[in-house]
């Protein structure tokens, strides 16, 4: 008898199982990108949408995340949650859509899901690493400052920064408007060259004190960074993202460039 119940049990979580992962047809087709609820359905309707080699009409059909479906005859494969790592560059702007400005997410030009967003937000001038996806748990933990996950930064900094910052850094700033930031790593590079200071091409400051830093922080309010050096007297003139946790930038990608993460970064991640 406990072995037909245990039986019964198995088949009735299967079951369970099966019915939390069933979904819509066009919903299916919508998360995957390839158009409209309303331009999906009309594919439907119209005999273009096979569910393993059938002919499927009905948008409210219930399909899983591993039925064989085809639109005009190609393949759609589901994909539960996607990973793509950008380098963001200067201009535009940490959001998922936008009436007037390009987003992060319009670079990310291949057929791409409804429900992307980036992990986190870089003010419109910063450049560098941004992870864009679909995982809502991932981000918060990524984002979340009691998971204390390490985000560094290269910055150009006008004004000397010294030993004495570093210490204050690492014992935590308490800025003029009363936030207490965590206590956060500062290294100093080196002095600007004159090269740097035509890549960020102001003639005016040739005669001022420049710095190259890193510096990595493990939470993300507003400007934070910015916020930080101006309270030792300093102003970021050029900022990027290196990394997040343990996923660092790919150096071969150019701004604007983008590329899906590998699984070893996915499982970096996700054992955050």
């Amino acid at each position: 008898m406990r072995v037909i119940m245990c039986v019964i049990l198995i088949a009735e979580i299967n079951l369970f199982q099966e019915r939390e992962t069933a979904m819509r047809l066009d919903k299916y087709l919508a998360d995957m990108g390839t158009g409209t609820r309303s331009e999906i359905k009309k594919q439907i309707k119209s005999g273009n949408v096979t569910v393993s080699g059938e002919v499927i009409r009905d948008p409210g059909y219930k399909v899983g995340a591993g039925s064989d479906i085809a639109i005009n005859g190609e393949s759609i494969m589901y994909e539960e949650y996607v990973y793509y790592m950008l380098n963001k560059p200067a201009g535009v702007i940490s959001a998922s859509e936008d009436p007037h400005e390009e987003t992060v997410v319009d670079l990310i030009d291949e057929r791409k899901r409804r429900d992307l967003f980036p992990a986190g937000r870089l003010d419109r001038d910063t450049e560098g690493l941004m992870l864009i996806t679909n995982n809502g748990d991932l981000a918060h933990r990524i984002l979340s400052p009691k998971h204390h996950v390490d985000k560094t930064y290269y910055a150009v900094i006008m004004g000397d920064v010294t030993e004495d910052d570093v210490r204050a850094f690492a014992g935590g700033l308490v800025l003029s408007d009363g936030l207490e930031c965590m206590p956060a790593d500062l290294e100093i590079l080196s002095r600007v060259t004159d090269d740097l200071y035509a890549a960020i091409e102001n003639e005016s400051l040739e005669n001022s004190v420049m710095t190259e830093v890193n510096i990595t922080i493990r939470e993300g309010k507003f400007h934070q960074i910015k916020r930080m050096f101006s309270s030792i007297g300093c102003e970021v003139m050029y900022l990027k993202r290196l990394s997040m946790g343990p996923l660092e930038l790919d150096e071969t990608l150019l701004p604007g460039e983008y590329r899906r993460l590998t699984e070893e970064e996915v499982d970096s991640l996700l054992k955050l």
